[in-house]
């Protein structure tokens, strides 16, 4: 297969399936084809990019769901990170989510930065 620009989704879904059939094959990643592999991935993942943009998280509802997966109520964070009507009025997302706020729920949630600050 020669590699080139993918260009539209025809070409994308001929290099999945030839990519498909290199994993197969079980090659080696520092063979010339593993190398070829790997050049083709990344022009799929630039077709991706542009074509099926991932939309980013609204940091808030990350928020909350990290709170549920922890089993936590908006009381909890009562203390740490103000008042229980600013607890609220953030998760309701009348008041903003701050620089230091995204840094405390990074720290004590073990969210991602690039999710809160997004």
């Amino acid at each position: 297969m020669e590699l080139k620009i993918i260009k539209t989704k025809k070409q994308y879904q001929e290099y999945l399936d030839w990519v498909d059939k290199q994993f197969d094959r079980r090659i080696k990643p520092k063979s010339a084809e593993g190398e070829k592999v790997q050049v083709a991935l990344l022009l799929i993942k630039q077709y991706e990019d542009v074509h099926y943009p991932v939309p980013v998280p609204d940091p808030i509802e990350v928020i909350k769901l990290k709170m549920q997966d922890l089993g936590l109520k908006n009381k909890d964070l009562v203390g740490k990170f103000g008042s229980k009507g600013y607890v609220s009025a953030l998760l309701n997302k009348r008041k903003p989510l701050t620089l230091e706020l995204a840094k405390l729920f990074h720290r004590e949630l073990s969210i991602p930065a690039e999710v809160l600050l997004a």
